[in-house]
């Protein structure tokens, strides 16, 4: 049945999602890398797609931007469509040496939000990564030859202002990346029972005041994207 927030129908989206934030990058996503592609998702301009890459039958989905967003999406397709592997493909601000472009596995997510809390009894999560997920990826990109960041993230919920002194923070605790979704979407899947991984790459430096321009943002992460996929495909097999 459909949802609040999905009108797919049962058996429409996959076992395996792909979890951008943006929904143009979704259908930019769809359009590029899967074949036989179908439209499963229009409701509230979240657009997601159903299709395959080299076999392997995926779905890819917007999830809007901040927790409280991805979180709507991941429980759904967790409790109503029963996903079993949700991967975020998105974009995040990196701290310290790291670089514009640069592919950041987000191990952990570290966050200001009260999202975890509220279902933790008002206790800190330590909201991480399926492992089989992280390990999948880094076998992929090693056999690839594509060079990886592996490290802790912070999802904030606030994308303007905020802490003034965050990012000396983030250096002292050696995170790499800002973003704004991973600690939900960990949280949700330790609780609900799937698989979450986010797969980031690094858009702004909040350093160097250096970005990428939206367009890239919305159509240039095929490199990251294809390495997701590939590092799925064994996974999904089992």
């Amino acid at each position: 049945m459909s949802t609040p927030h999905l009108d797919a129908t049962p058996g429409q989206i996959a076992d395996t999602v792909l979890l951008p934030g943006d929904p143009l990058r979704a259908r930019h996503i769809a359009g590029e890398l899967l074949d036989d592609a179908c439209e499963v998702n229009t409701r509230r301009n979240m657009l997601g797609y159903t299709g395959f890459y080299r076999g392997m039958r995926v779905s890819v989905l917007g999830s809007g931007m901040g927790i409280p967003s991805c979180a709507i999406y991941a429980t759904e397709l967790a409790r109503v469509f029963g996903v079993r592997r949700i991967v975020r493909v998105g974009t995040c601000g990196g701290v310290g040496e790291i670089e514009l472009g640069d592919l950041l596995l987000a191990q952990a997510a570290s966050t200001d939000s009260n999202f975890n809390r509220l279902h933790f009894g008002g206790y800190d999560l330590a909201a991480c990564a399926d492992f089989g997920l992280i390990r999948a990826v880094v076998d992929t990109a090693a056999a690839q030859r594509i060079g990886l960041c592996i490290g802790g993230v912070f999802s904030t919920d606030c994308f303007h202002g905020g802490d003034p002194e965050l990012v000396a923070r983030l250096l002292r605790h050696r995170i790499r990346g800002i973003e704004m979704e991973s600690a939900g979407l960990y949280g949700v899947a330790m609780r609900e029972g799937f698989q979450a991984l986010s797969v980031l790459t690094v858009s702004d430096h909040l350093q160097r005041d250096t970005h990428m321009p939206a367009t890239q943002r919305e159509q240039g992460l095929s490199r990251m994207t294809a390495l997701v996929l590939d590092s799925l495909l064994p996974v999904a097999a089992r």
